[in-house]
Formats: C-alpha cells, sequence, structure tokens
C-alpha cells in the first residue's frame, strides 16, 4: 500500500530532505526561519521587500532584537536563504505563511496581504504540499477563505495538499523564552494535515499541542489575546479610580500579586502597541456578528485602553499646569520611547505615535528620544510622524524641554539623569521608580 501524501512528509522532515518555505521574513519569519535551520532542515524565506533578502545573505540583522551572528550562523550552515522570487514558491515542501493581518480604519480585518499570498501561493501550488498559516485572524479563515482559493487549482485538501493552522506566538525582546522553546499550537481540519504539521513543529519546536481544527487554533490565539487585552483594560481603569483617592496602583498590583493563586499581574500604560493585543480582538468581535453576537465584554475593553493616549496627553496637560504654569500649547515636550514596548525596534500599533500626533495636535514642540528607534517608520495609520529623527542622548538632555513624557521604559535610559535636568517628567510606565530614581519632579501617569 503506498504511502499518504501525510506520511511522505512527515519521513521527509524526519529524514531532513525536506525543504521549509517561510513567506514574510519579518518579526514572525525571520525568528521561525533560524530556528527551523537550527534544527537542522533547508529554509527558503520569501519577502516582497527585496532588501529582507539581500540582508540576510550578508549575514546582516535588521531587527534589533536578532543579532547579526544569528543569521551568520544560519548562512554558515548553508541551509537558509532568501528570495523576493515567488515562482519559486513551488519548491519548498512546507510553507508558512507570515504576513500581517491588520485592522483597516474601521476596525475590521483586512486580509489582502493574507488573500494575496494565498493567490501566490495556489499559481504553484502541487502535489504533497503543507500550508500552514500562522498569521493571527479570526476562526474560519483556513477553511472558509484561504482553502477555495487554493481548491480552484482542482487540487483538492487532504487528498492533493495539506492545510493547518498554527498560530505564531513571538514576543519580541523576551529573554525567557524563543522561537523554540515557546509551546505550539497546531490545528488542521483532517488527521493527516495535523500529523504532519506536528511532525514539522515537532523537529522545531519543544513542546507541540495539537488541537482539532483550524477554528480551534485560530480561536485559541485570539482568546490568549483577548485576556491579555481584557486584564489590561481592568488595570487601566483600576488606575483612574485609586488615582483621586491617593492609591498607588503599582503599589496595589505588586501587593495583590504576592498571593501565590487567584491573581496574574497586569500594569498599566499609554495604551495598548503590538500586532497583536491591539488588533486580534476585533478579529472576533467582527466574527461575532455574523452569528448576531455582540461581544460586549470586548469592545470595552477595546474603549478604554484605546483611550489610554487621550488620558495620557490630559495627564501631562494638568502636570505642566499645576507644576510649571504653562500650556502644552507652545511648550517643547520630549517623548521617552517610540517602540510598543521596551528594549525592542518594533513599532506597530506604538501608543507612542498617537501621543505624538495628539501632542502636535495641541500645539506642542514634540522631540523623542528612543535608542532603538533612531527614525519613525512609514506606518499607514501615522504618515505625518514618518521621517522623525531621534534626538541624540545627553545627561542634560532634559533641560532642553519644558517636560519629559516616558511612554516606553527602556531599560537603558538613565531615568535619575531625567529627574536630575528635566523641570517635569511625567511617567505613564513607572520606570523612573523601576530603576531606583526619584525626585520631586516626577509625577506617574
Amino acid at each position: 500500500m503506498s504511502a499518504t501524501i501525510s506520511e511522505q512528509l512527515v519521513s521527509k522532515i524526519k529524514s531532513k530532505d525536506a525543504l521549509i518555505g517561510v513567506i514574510g521574513l519579518g518579526y514572525v519569519g525571520l525568528p521561525l526561519a533560524l530556528a527551523i535551520c537550527d534544527k537542522g532542515l533547508r529554509v527558503l524565506g520569501f519577502d516582497v521587500d527585496e532588501r529582507k533578502p539581500q540582508q540576510i545573505a550578508a549575514s546582516q540583522s535588521y531587527l534589533k532584537h536578532i543579532p547579526s551572528e544569528a543569521i551568520a550562523r544560519a548562512q554558515a550552515t548553508g541551509l537558509i536563504s532568501a528570495t523576493s522570487d515567488f515562482d519559486r514558491l513551488g519548491e519548498p515542501d512546507v510553507l508558512v505563511i507570515c504576513v500581517p493581518t491588520p485592522l483597516d480604519r474601521h476596525y475590521e480585518p483586512d486580509l489582502s496581504y493574507l488573500l494575496d499570498t494565498t493567490r501566490e501561493i495556489a499559481k504553484r501550488l502541487r502535489k504533497g504540499q503543507l500550508i500552514v498559516l500562522e498569521s493571527t485572524t479570526y476562526p474560519g479563515t483556513t477553511d472558509e477563505d484561504m482553502r477555495p482559493i487554493l481548491e480552484a487549482t482542482g487540487l483538492k485538501a487532504a487528498e492533493d495538499f495539506l492545510l493547518a493552522f498554527s498560530p505564531e506566538r513571538e514576543d519580541p525582546g523576551n529573554a525567557l523564552f524563543s522561537t523554540s522553546t515557546i509551546p505550539k499550537v497546531v490545528g488542521a481540519d483532517d488527521e493527516g494535515a495535523r500529523a504532519a504539521a506536528t511532525a514539522f513543529y515537532e523537529h522545531v519546536i519543544e513542546t507541540v499541542v495539537p488541537v482539532s481544527s483550524t477554528r480551534a487554533a485560530e480561536a485559541t490565539k485570539l482568546t490568549e489575546n483577548i485576556f491579555r487585552s481584557i486584564n489590561i483594560a481592568l488595570v487601566n481603569e483600576l488606575k483612574t479610580i485609586f488615582e483621586p483617592m491617593g492609591v498607588d496602583i503599582w503599589e496595589v498590583i505588586d501587593a495583590a500579586k504576592t498571593k501565590p493563586f487567584g491573581f496574574m499581574p497586569f500594569y498599566p500604560g499609554p495604551g495598548l502597541g503590538g500586532h497583536c493585543i491591539p488588533i486580534d480582538p476585533f478579529y472576533l468581535t467582527w466574527k461575532a456578528r455574523e452569528f448576531d453576537i455582540r461581544t460586549r465584554f470586548i469592545e470595552l475593553a477595546g474603549e478604554i485602553n484605546s483611550a489610554m493616549p487621550s488620558r495620557v496627553v490630559e495627564k501631562l496637560a494638568l502636570a505642566m499646569d499645576q507644576r510649571l504654569r504653562k500650556g502644552l500649547n507652545g511648550s517643547k515636550v520630549l517623548v521617552i520611547g517610540a517602540a510598543y514596548k521596551k528594549n525592542v525596534d518594533d513599532m506597530r500599533e506604538s501608543p507612542a505615535l498617537r501621543v505624538l500626533e495628539l501632542l502636535d495636535e495641541r500645539g506642542t514642540e514634540t522631540s523623542y528620544y528612543d535608542p532603538y528607534v533612531p527614525v519613525i517608520p512609514m506606518t499607514r495609520e501615522h504618515p505625518n510622524l514618518a521621517g522623525r529623527e531621534s534626538e541624540d542622548w545627553s545627561d542634560e538632555i532634559g533641560a532642553r524641554f519644558d517636560a519629559v513624557l516616558i511612554v516606553t521604559d527602556h531599560d537603558d535610559v538613565d531615568y535619575q539623569a531625567l529627574l536630575t535636568h528635566a523641570p517635569l517628567v511625567v511617567d505613564t510606565r513607572n520606570a523612573c521608580r523601576k530603576a531606583g530614581a526619584s525626585g520631586d519632579n516626577l509625577v506617574l501617569a
């Protein structure tokens, strides 16, 4: 009896004869490609940005949290290559899709990148290939949106090719977990695809968690990020309640987390950032409308978190009025941090960009400092900020401004120097106190 396409692919993976294609070499795709190489499988990366394959060929990293040495090690093995030639999509045995799935300005899913990629695959699809989607999306995307495009070729899922979903769980800059050590959920709608996808990820990832369907895997990722969104909204709201009572929210959370069960610490901030938490909940909200269900809890959390940049600007305005007798209009403000989280250069959905825009709208002369973001890149939501350059650091930098607003709590910022020289420091992350810095001119926001 001849082996099924799933059994043939599993055999190729185990013998390390399989070629793995990774489509999208950004914050998800590049770490995955390097992890695959590290386990002895060949990788062919794809990206529409021609500069990325060129930089990989030159062993140069374009992501701050991934050292060039990591790419050089992969290059030295001869296992990695990259291209912008999508005509080569028929070569890999496994194709992993890691492209953006943003929201449009109406907070509805924008699947254009994913569907365009799927059409490109369909043009070169061959028998025996496994297609795995890692991009976050709503339940049903893999079988309702991708599968019909692929089957329009005349090839059938489960018979001629395999289709699966495995949500990415990257956390850029996390020193405790890497691509290969973060457990991987894998879902497919037939046993063959599930077995092949599980075998592939088990070769690369320490722990693999198979689930019964692509929809279950898609829902798992949404659940993880909705959980975080709602809990962050909760502490953001608690902060606004405790503040007029004279209660320090960070002290309360640190005390509450000493309970060894039933509590998980989340912290307030200037708003949500990154590709996942600000976006993923709205994917489920959109899909739920199809079933005439309103996601009230999710939408409320989104409203609270989305309002935080405006609240931060109002807190800064109040502090300047009370401490400096100055308004925002015409004042000079330095924003510390442009990335969405500390110690990375990731600008996706960064609340700092909205804060800068709001300050500009108030007539403020704004500058920013971020050691990881020398220049603000072009973004769909904030094109007017593209090209703005970070200030150069000096210990006296704060003296040049009326106020300093800390939005991102990078570790390699001298917060005591800011407090020493700036007339006013408004801190949205509790960064100063965490660094042991103090001063009468510090205001928490």
